[in-house]
């Protein structure tokens, strides 16, 4: 199946414009995922979104709460929150340039592929990757996705160009408070060349598949092991088939549900003793009545 684009619009270095396309750089489907299964039933677990007292909400009830104080919440409606959104923007212009290596590792979020979208575009393409590559600059400029503005640093990659999005300022801890207790003494000189030495004999150039996910690796096999067992057990699941009402693995509010149960329980009236024998007695006769017949015709005689 063909990457999609995530995002379609144009690269503008001052009056240059560049049609270009973005794709995810990373793969979330390399890891393995699970799915929890109610094991005694072999149905899957639901979650719905319930209050304790209350039981399951409609999704038209919920509101969007900011904790302004402790526990102190200032509901805002929802339809307000889209209101403000960011058109999407269909340009990303680099309006500043600085030296690759002047952005902390800290301010990186996540990474995409920019592409030129059509041949067209490949020429001023090329020209801003080589230009980048030679300078050994980054270029920095902001991108709108799905409503939200995002810092974006665009450097060259391999043939390419590859975006990264940043975090701002205010989004990064101040790391100060954590290390303010570790003493700032020299280190001892020789443990020091001992460390150093160490160092330089396993210094070699990064390659990302000299690393293995062992945990991901040990956890195929032992999928792999489980899917030739004969003694695994399986189970197929039907989310069409399972109860439209909610019940059976829906988690819900245990304390909801056992008030629900006390007010059917105490709005059901009992029956008298003789209701009770009149429908023993009714019900007694229905299942003895025996079934209508109808009777076997008469052989014709000759």
């Amino acid at each position: 199946m063909a990457a999609r684009p995530i995002w379609k619009g144009q690269l503008r270095l001052s009056l240059v414009s560049i049609p270009v396309e973005m794709y995810a750089a990373t793969k979330t489907g390399a890891r393995i995922s699970f799915r929890q299964i109610h094991g005694p039933s072999g149905k899957p677990v639901k979650y719905e979104k319930t209050v304790p007292g209350v039981g399951p909400v409609d999704a038209g009830d919920i509101m969007k709460g900011f904790e302004y104080e402790k526990d102190q919440f200032l509901l805002i409606d929802p339809d307000s929150v889209e209101e403000i959104k960011l058109e999407t923007k269909k340009t990303l212009e680099l309006v500043q340039f600085v030296d690759a290596c002047e952005i902390s590792p800290l301010y990186f979020n996540k990474p995409y592929y920019l592409v030129p979208a059509d041949d067209l575009a490949e020429d001023a393409y090329r020209v801003v990757r080589d230009a980048l590559r030679e300078t050994r600059m980054v270029g920095l400029g902001q991108v709108t996705m799905r409503g939200k503005e995002y810092l974006a640093a665009v450097k060259p990659c391999g043939d390419g160009l590859l975006l990264e999005t940043l975090h701002y300022a205010d989004e990064i801890r101040d790391a100060d408070p954590l290390f303010k207790d570790i003493e700032d003494d020299t280190s001892d000189g020789d443990l020091l060349e001992v460390a150093k030495s160490l160092i330089t004999r396993k210094t070699a150039a990064f390659k990302a598949e000299a690393f293995k996910d062992n945990y991901t690796l040990a956890l195929r096999d032992l999928i792999d092991r489980k899917t030739k067992s004969k003694s695994t057990r399986r189970v197929s699941t039907d989310d069409s088939s399972e109860d439209s009402g909610g019940t059976g693995a829906n988690v819900i509010d245990l304390m909801a549900a056992l008030k629900q149960s006390l007010a059917k329980a105490e709005g059901a009236k009992p029956a008298s003793k003789s209701e009770s024998k009149t429908e023993s007695k009714a019900k007694t006769q229905t299942r003895k009545a025996p079934a209508s017949r109808k009777a076997p015709a008469k052989k014709k005689s000759a």
